[in-house]
């Protein structure tokens, strides 16, 4: 089950992709692999293909 997004989040993404849809898919989907301390262990492929796995059109809004 994903978790509900909080207020922040949602705020800090729409701010985001008003100016650019693809980088605040970006900041979302770090959103979620980061951890309890907000870091995020992945390489670039590994984040590449999970972008991708993870959003059907990167400039749709996805919350």
């Amino acid at each position: 089950m994903a978790s509900k997004p909080n207020l922040e989040l949602k705020q800090r993404y729409d701010r985001i992709f008003r100016r650019n849809p693809m980088a605040a898919n970006v900041f979302l989907l770090t959103a979620e692999l980061a951890n309890d301390k907000g870091r995020v262990k992945i390489t670039e492929e590994e984040l590449t293909a999970l972008f991708n796995a993870r959003f059907n059109d990167p400039r749709e809004y996805a919350l």
